[in-house]
């Protein structure tokens, strides 16, 4: 049997905005006795079972196009599911027919939050039609399994809606703001903030578009173009440790 620590499946969601120059990403900061410590990340989390029964409310993408578009046999739609329901819980914002529901948002999401009510009913009883084509998947990273805690995380880019603001919930997260790829990395690099790996490399992609329209036009073709999933794993070289993903170098397994 192996001792591995299994990954749970998760999603994560990049918002992403026009900004005066750039595109802009909003960017979270979880509490210090989070997994994540004090690091700044994009909004998301794990895969919960009410995920998958409100597959009936999602649209824009069949069931097996969430399925071919993951790599995965079955239960691609929880996923998209999940990752609407983390950004609702995190940011406020809804990927969704936000005009069916007749309840106040602001409150609906601090009831998801302390959990005095659940995704599936809050679904169903709003006929919330769930945007899962606003979605567009662009990586999947995989925690090194030496880690204790470990995800296997599908990252997704969403357009903030017109009309939508994004604000941290405040519990689990502690802070938040808008700002360029470029401006965040550069806040990394100087000690400012602190950043993982998966956030980072993602970070310079998103820094690679200029404009809002070129990355979002980059962010739908991702699946078209493929997507390796990344499993980081620690060598040490030249007596420093270093990271490696697949197709390096150095990554195990690989044939020079």
């Amino acid at each position: 049997m192996s001792d591995r620590t299994y990954a749970r499946p998760s999603s994560t969601v990049v918002l992403v905005r026009p900004g005066t120059d750039e595109p802009e990403v909003f960017m979270v900061r979880r509490h210090a006795r989070s997994s994540f410590g004090a690091a700044y990340a994009f909004p998301g989390g794990v895969v919960d079972p009410e995920d998958h029964t409100v597959h009936d409310f999602c649209a824009g993408i069949s069931p097996r196009r969430a399925n071919t578009n993951l790599g995965v046999e079955s239960d691609g739609l929880d996923f998209y599911s999940a990752a609407i329901r983390e950004l609702f819980e995190e940011s406020g914002v809804v990927l969704g027919s936000v005009d069916s529901v007749e309840e106040d948002l602001a409150a609906a999401r601090d009831a998801l939050n302390d959990r005095s009510d659940n995704w599936d009913d809050f679904v169903r009883r709003n006929t919330l039609e769930l945007h899962c084509d606003a979605l567009h998947y662009i990586a999947h990273w995989i925690t090194p399994p030496d880690r204790t805690v470990r995800y296997s995380t599908r990252f997704f880019v969403a357009a903030l809606p017109d009309g939508q603001r994004a604000s941290h919930c405040g519990g689990e997260l502690v802070e938040s703001h808008w700002a360029t790829a470029h401006d965040t990395l550069i806040a990394a690099r100087a000690g400012r903030i602190e950043l993982y790996f998966p956030t980072i490399k993602t970070l310079e992609s998103i820094a690679r578009h200029k404009t809002f329209d070129a990355l979002m036009d980059w962010a739908a073709s991702c699946v078209q173009w493929g997507i390796t999933t990344m499993l980081p794993v620690a060598i040490e070289r030249d007596g420093e440790e270093d990271i490696v993903l697949p197709g390096d170098k150095d990554y195990p397994g690989t044939k020079l």
